[in-house]
């Protein structure tokens, strides 16, 4: 891939969740984005990446428990239901986790080499074909959705991914100017 193939990748990623809800995605191709991820930078090699794959009753089960944390948490019922069938709108929900570190900075250090591989998963997915969505774990549901997935104890749950066959390619939105200042 030339530079100007890399760019255009880059520039094709688009959040969207217009998919085709009957074509699974196959594990062997989440496998590979998640290996994939992992290939991101990883300040002092902690390998801090966990991954968990919802797929058919699991994506409701991670939706019943994100909800049942929202509503202990005191959010409004209408986005506890919300909450409940969302999980739903994709063939799959891949929740991506940040291992805790033994310091606060290899904490931050080890959220910031996710969020790096999270990209790196993106734009994989894109060149695949498929539509993704980068979701965060709403407040107060972090602890048992990492729970749920089997993560270690202290794992920040970076992303929820929601994965599904694109049936069309969204336009881009604009973007401001990169401002590059001299020092």
């Amino acid at each position: 891939m030339n530079p100007e193939e890399l760019a255009d990748l880059i520039r094709s990623r688009r959040t969207d969740m217009v998919v085709d809800h009957e074509r699974p995605v196959p594990r062997d191709l989440v496998e590979q984005l998640c290996d994939l991820a992992m290939w991101a930078p990883n300040h002092k090699r902690t390998w801090p990446w966990q991954f968990a794959l919802a797929e058919g009753d699991g994506r409701a089960k991670l939706g019943n428990v994100i909800a049942d944390a929202m509503e202990v948490y005191g959010d409004p019922p209408e986005r506890v239901l919300k909450a409940r069938g969302k999980y739903l709108r994709t063939p799959a929900v891949l929740v991506v986790g940040s291992a805790a570190g033994d310091t606060p900075d290899r904490t931050a250090e080890n959220r910031d080499a996710v969020a790096a591989g999270i990209q790196n998963l993106l734009l994989a997915a894109t060149a695949h074909g498929l539509a993704t969505y980068w979701g965060s774990c709403p407040k107060g549901a972090n602890d048992v959705v990492a729970a749920l997935c089997g993560f270690e104890p202290g794992t920040h749950v970076a992303a929820l991914i929601y994965l599904g066959w694109a049936t069309h390619i969204p336009g881009a939105p604009e973007r401001p100017p990169a401002q590059l200042r001299t020092i």
